[in-house]
């Protein structure tokens, strides 16, 4: 069974009829009769009710009136020029899909509107393959804004200089974690994984045209039309990039220099500091002492012990 993300609005219950039929936020409906009532799922983004999408899906709510979230109600901006700021919360339940609960999802209209790699990335990213989980689009806004992301790196300027062991480290972390995920069917933490290397190759300022190139072939199985886009756009060596050969991860690149500790004081995490990674526990103590950030919370106090959990904290306990 296939399920799918619904969306309700609630209807105000009245014994006249004749009267325009009133509708009231999520955050409001408590303070009335209501009943809810199955909305399309297409005219609803975030959760949020486009109004007057909704007053044209149906002729019987063509007049409809809304209290919004905030309270207000859409009476009050009838004699305005501006359209309604305020916002209707739907409700939402995960059920079978369903044309009768209209949440049924089209992916021509998806495909139309956020392209085809991102409907593909999306459903990727969903979670893993065997699992059940049910059709949501409230998501796919931000696979559309990676996959802008991405393309965005190789709109700049690209050189062949030598790059940065931090970019080097970054795009073979994401080799063998791609390769992995792609042997184990874990596409969803693939997409993570990308999400997180383009960051950092956007705050390294990376520009090496040849790991960048190994960044398309590995996004190829992910995201197709772009891939081959960037590929042509690079002058790779083959037609396609699907006739590339994929790309190898050196450990060399992956070997941690440095790690990452919380300092805390009687337990509570006040900075972090930065230590080499083979540092003796010896070293790590002096060196956290040492730090001007320390004195402030060890200043006329006995040090009792000090803790280190290698990779993890400092704890030094003081009275």
């Amino acid at each position: 069974m296939i399920q799918g993300r619904s969306n309700f609005v609630y209807r105000i219950n009245s014994d006249d009829h004749s009267k325009a039929p009133v509708f009231v936020s999520l955050g409001q409906k408590d303070k009335y009769d209501t009943t809810p009532i199955h909305v399309d799922v297409n005219i609803v983004h975030a959760d949020v009710l486009d109004v007057e999408a909704f007053k044209a899906w149906r002729p019987e709510y063509n007049n409809a009136e809304f209290i919004f979230e905030d309270g207000t109600s859409s009476s009050d901006f009838i004699n305005t020029q501006h359209p309604t700021p305020a916002t209707y919360k739907c409700g939402w339940a995960v059920e079978k899909m369903s044309k009768s609960m209209f949440n049924v999802v089209n992916p021509d209209v998806i495909v139309e509107q956020y392209g085809a790699d991102t409907l593909r990335l999306y459903e990727m990213f969903l979670g893993p393959v065997e699992a059940s989980k049910p059709w949501d689009t409230n998501g796919i806004d931000g696979c559309f804004r990676f996959l802008k992301k991405f393309w965005k790196l190789y709109q700049q300027e690209l050189n062949d200089d030598e790059p940065s062991k931090d970019s080097l480290k970054s795009v073979h972390k994401l080799i063998k974690k791609v390769t992995g995920d792609i042997e184990q069917f874990s596409y969803n933490t693939a997409v993570s994984a990308f999400m997180i290397c383009v960051n950092e190759l956007g705050q390294q300022k990376c520009a090496n045209r040849e790991l960048l190139k190994k960044m398309v072939i590995v996004i190829a199985p992910f995201a197709p039309h772009m891939a081959e886009e960037l590929w042509e756009q690079l002058g790779g060596e083959t037609k396609s990039v699907f006739d590339a050969e994929w790309p190898a991860w050196d450990e060399s690149y992956l070997v941690e220099n440095e790690v990452q500790l919380t300092v805390s004081f009687n337990g509570k995490a006040r900075f972090q500091m930065t230590f080499p990674a083979d540092a003796t526990k010896e070293d790590i103590e002096k060196k956290a002492l040492e730090d001007e950030r320390s004195q402030h919370y060890i200043d006329g106090k006995t040090i009792v012990k000090i803790i280190v959990v290698p990779k993890k904290i400092i704890n030094i306990v003081c009275k």
